[in-house]
């Protein structure tokens, strides 16, 4: 068979905005592709609620790819071991409490999972404003990442969702969105950004799980996006907080979302 170019641009074009216009209204956003990001998305997507991913990067994963400087190596404690093996990634016993996963493994099989759990995944998207309704957060504004590395004055496009999980990382993109074009006061000491301390792995691993939480009505903080909007440490090249992390903002919303059914 002869292969026309014109049916395989159709094609992407086609399925493409198939999948876009499927996902205009959704119950959970999830902004950020890393560790709590996917987990997040996986568990809320096996507890049948309709999930959609952005990613702002042409890769998902976040900083998982590249283990600790580039050493693709990653380290769980006990507790996050239990992440790894509810998505079949395979770790090995280091000295006691600690375990080594590959890094490339671990991230190409949260990804996966998390797309054949049903979970939307796009990349190349940034979120760069949220809607809000009523002193809630109700969903997106969105434009291609392209659009805002060039700096081009082009509008975005929105999308509607119940909650909104900013699992951006140290930079809490979304939550910086919110606090910098609204009056608002966060749920946290100051009412503002608290900001990420220096590393200290153990204290940041145990501020991570406290920290995932609702930050305004209908937006949640996962990973380290939660430690950096609640002013806590920085933790490196250990996973498994950020796995626990997206696991329980999963399990948080859920709560509401059956709640409200």
């Amino acid at each position: 068979m002869a292969l026309d170019e014109k049916i395989i641009t159709q094609a992407i074009i086609d399925r493409y905005f198939q999948k876009l216009k499927e996902n205009l209204s959704i119950d959970v956003a999830v902004v950020g592709g890393g560790p709590s990001g996917l987990v997040c998305s996986y568990f809320l997507a096996k507890n049948g609620f309709r999930v959609t991913l952005f990613e702002r990067k042409l890769s998902i994963g976040g900083g998982m790819w590249g283990g600790g400087m580039m050493f693709n190596e990653l380290v769980v404690q006990e507790e996050g071991k239990r992440i790894l093996d509810e998505f079949g990634i395979r770790s090995r016993a280091y000295v006691d409490g600690y375990f080594t996963a590959d890094s490339i493994e671990t991230i190409s099989t949260l990804c996966s999972k998390t797309a054949k759990s049903g979970v939307t995944l796009f990349n190349l998207i940034s979120a760069e404003d949220l809607i809000i309704r009523e002193n809630r957060v109700t969903g997106l504004v969105l434009n291609w990442t392209a659009v805002e590395m060039a700096h081009l004055h082009v509008d975005p496009l929105t999308i509607q969702s119940k909650f909104v999980v900013d699992a951006t990382g140290h930079a809490t993109e979304v939550v910086a969105i919110l606090q910098k074009k609204n009056d608002i006061k966060l749920f946290t000491e100051t009412g503002k950004i608290v900001g990420e301390k220096s590393l200290w792995a153990d204290a940041a691993e145990r501020d991570t799980m406290s920290n995932t939480r609702e930050v305004f009505p209908g937006l949640y903080v996962a990973g380290m996006a939660a430690n950096a909007t609640f002013g806590s440490y920085r933790m490196g090249p250990i996973f498994g907080g950020m796995l626990l992390s997206g696991e329980k903002v999963a399990a948080l919303i859920t709560e509401e979302l059956r709640r409200s059914r």
